[in-house]
């Protein structure tokens, strides 16, 4: 038919669907030009490899779903049967819609078909004005028995130059660990069989060049957008061929297809940048702050009562942490776990969600009214998908859970799972939430946790994790659609369910269960590397903390929680006047800087010293920009050496100074460099290439610099 070029922000995609089949994926990355057709011609010429002895007489085609039948023998796109027929294909190109006015998104439709295995394949494609690339592929039975799908996955070329990868795991408190090695060959596979997206998901799975790091190399990543179970992966075949892709990881049986049916993947985004891993939270940032359905108003700061209170509510108790709230600048109050029926700790009352009338004799309206009395939002914590074994609800319907017939999956935090694919379920956790909502019209907020893994998850007797994670999507969009203006946090023992698909139902995502402030500072650095600062909350908890009993200072804890959605986590009604003094100074410095934090670029620095880390965010027009510096630890150096902070205009002159109002760490020093009082004013040529030498700080300590534009 044709070649096809698609081209937004410095990314192309160069497509040859001159065959009958499948188009081949001539290149994804950075821009090729503009190019004529002679020009898109000799360029697809370019790139076909040759043939080598013992091998295929023709070159084998990577096409956005690679088949046996094309010659690859690599991970193929798709993977299903029919009563064991019908299990390799060979798609004919039927049509092409291209949507590439030059204006916004380009899009482009790929039509096929396989009239033998009897299916047919759409691929829709959009390289959005950001740079970012969207794949997903939509598989319709069009034969006479049922087809059982196992694998239907997009994937895409990644050149030869990119020879390490980079992926995230982790665990509960210890989210998003970064692990880097280089790309050998074989496949680096990592699948999440929790039924949610996981404490150890990848987020970005990114192959880049040599040494990458953050402001530098030319990277590849590719991003699931699913909250179930999922695939991530890359593989290196010795052809010479790279790829990565990802898609959904199904159960055997779980999807069948019956005559008319179709299957639709979830989202492979896909990212590419020369600018390092910075470059491409950049293009990830700015797309999802162009979503229509982005908060646009400013992220409150919100005080959670889980680390204050815990299971002992007590509405006076309760009153005098959201009047303290008030006082230090708090604009959201959150009442978190215990305030249902039997909820006296967490082995009981989950799914009985009605208010508690022993705790809550008069409800919960009159919290509800004094802490909107005091000017600041209410919100409340919920766990839908879960119930006790102790309650009503359980003892009601057993035959509810998502389970393998005639046993209860492994206890999990005393609860099980409620099987959403129910209508049954489905419409009671949708009565009693919107009830609760309609009756207090007060709640804006709903902290939405999910505190299992998805064990042995069975829906009448077949696998039932797709059919859940489709449902809770229904269950949030109608909820959302009833109730517009409640936003809804994604917790998830904290960050076990952060992808782009939740983060389509939800307006920002609870990172970690862990407030430890040094552990923060990694668990958020690399979450925003997907996600942009006012999407993930960041809270000030306790001076020593529930989860690792290591104290810290509360200018570290509060620094720390400055770059996100920030908020409180901890008993402040009990606070010494001196630390409530200096909380609210942190609070007035955040809701100050929050209009650059939550629309600028993220910037991190690579410092040679492992101890020393320094992030920042820099307003777009590049007229200011505010840097924190971490000492995770002692260096064997005795000073650490300059810290340079990038992203500035190289021409303009600005003023460097530590953050007023909030006090300077303490450090090593004798005596601190002299330009810390007053300043410093320096090019941004100069702070990129040279930086600032700072003060030796104490290990957990951190120094907030503000970045203005120098006096004339």
């Amino acid at each position: 038919m044709t070649i096809l070029h698609l081209r937004r922000a410095g990314t192309s995609l160069v497509l040859d669907a001159r065959g009958p089949g499948l188009p081949r994926v001539v290149h994804w990355g950075g821009d090729v030009g503009d190019l004529d057709a002679d020009g898109l011609r000799h360029l697809v010429d370019a790139t076909v490899p040759p043939v080598v002895p013992s091998s295929f007489d023709e070159p084998p085609v990577l096409s956005l779903l690679p088949e046996p039948s094309a010659g690859w023998s690599g991970r193929p796109g798709l993977a299903g049967h029919r009563d064991g027929r019908d299990w390799s294909t060979a798609f004919h190109l039927d049509g092409l819609d291209v949507d590439d006015t030059g204006q916004g998104a380009a899009g482009l439709t790929v039509r096929a078909s396989d009239q033998a295995a009897g299916l047919s394949l759409t691929i829709e494609i959009t390289l959005d004005p950001h740079g970012l690339l969207t794949v997903r592929h939509l598989l319709r039975n069009d034969g006479d028995g049922a087809y059982e799908l196992r694998e239907l996955t997009p994937v895409l070329p990644v050149p030869a130059v990119a020879t390490e990868l980079l992926d995230l795991t982790g665990r509960w408190c210890r989210e998003r660990s970064p692990q880097r090695h280089q790309w050998q060959y074989g496949s680096w596979v990592r699948e999440g069989r929790h039924g949610r997206t996981g404490h150890d998901a990848t987020l970005l799975l990114v192959a880049g060049t040599a040494g990458f790091g953050f402001g530098d190399g030319e990277v590849w990543a590719v991003h699931t957008a699913w909250s179930g179970d999922h695939v991530t992966f890359a593989e290196r075949h010795p052809t010479g061929v790279s790829t990565i892709g990802g898609g959904e990881l199904l159960a055997p049986g779980e999807i069948r297809l019956a005559p008319g049916e179709s299957y639709t993947t979830p989202l492979l985004y896909a990212v590419w940048s020369d600018a390092g891993l910075d470059g491409l939270s950049d293009v990830l940032h700015t797309h999802l702050r162009a979503r229509p359905g982005h908060p646009r108003s400013p992220r409150p700061v919100t005080l959670n009562v889980w680390e204050a209170v815990y299971f002992d509510h007590d509405l006076d108790r309760l009153r005098a942490l959201a009047d303290r709230a008030a006082q230090i600048g708090v604009e959201r109050f959150v009442l978190d776990d215990g305030w249902f029926r039997g909820r006296r700790d967490d082995t009981a009352g989950l799914g009985d969600w009605y208010v508690d009338e022993s705790v809550w004799p008069d409800g919960l309206q009159p919290l509800i009214d004094h802490v909107t009395g005091r000017g600041l939002q209410f919100g409340l914590w919920v766990e839908p998908e879960m119930v006790n074994p102790d309650s009503d609800l359980f003892r009601a319907h057993a035959d509810w859970l998502l389970a393998v017939p005639g046993r209860l999956p492994p206890a999990w935090r005393n609860q099980q799972v409620l099987d959403l694919a129910r209508p049954e379920a489905y419409d009671y956790l949708l009565e009693r939430l919107d009830a609760l909502l309609t009756a207090h019209p007060g709640i804006g907020y709903l902290k939405w946790d999910h505190n299992r893994d998805l064990t042995e998850a069975g829906h009448d007797g077949r696998p039932g994790v797709h059919g859940q994670t489709v449902a809770v999507y229904r269950l949030l969009d109608e909820l959302r659609s009833r109730h517009p203006d409640v936003e809804i946090e994604s917790c998830s023992s904290g960050g076990a369910r952060v992808d782009l698909a939740i983060l389509a139902r939800t307006d920002r995502v609870w990172a970690s269960d862990c407030n430890d402030a040094l552990e923060r500072l990694s668990i958020q650095r690399w979450t925003g590397l997907l996600l942009p600062p006012e999407l993930v909350g960041t809270h000030i908890g306790p001076d020593r903390s529930h989860t690792t009993r290591r104290v810290h200072d509360l200018g570290f804890r509060a620094a720390t929680a400055l770059f996100g959605h920030s908020g409180i986590e901890w008993d402040i009604a009990s606070i010494s006047a001196a630390d409530q003094t200096e909380l609210a100074a942190w609070v007035a410095l955040h809701k100050r800087l929050r209009p650059l934090l939550h629309t600028g670029r993220v910037v991190r620095v690579d410092h040679p010293d492992p101890a020393v880390w320094a992030h920042g965010v820099v307003a777009h027009d590049k007229t200011r920009a505010v840097y924190a510096v971490a000492r995770l630890a002692t260096s064997v150096a005795q000073i650490p050496g300059a810290v340079r902070l990038p992203g500035l205009d190289p021409a303009r002159r600005y003023l460097v100074r530590p953050a007023p109002d909030v006090p300077t760490p303490a450090s090593f020093n004798l005596r601190p460099p002299t330009w810390l009082d007053a300043g410093v004013t320096l090019s941004g040529a100069a702070l990129a290439r040279i930086g600032v030498q700072l003060p030796a700080l104490h290990p957990e300590q951190s120094l907030v610099l503000e970045v203005t534009p120098a006096p004339s």
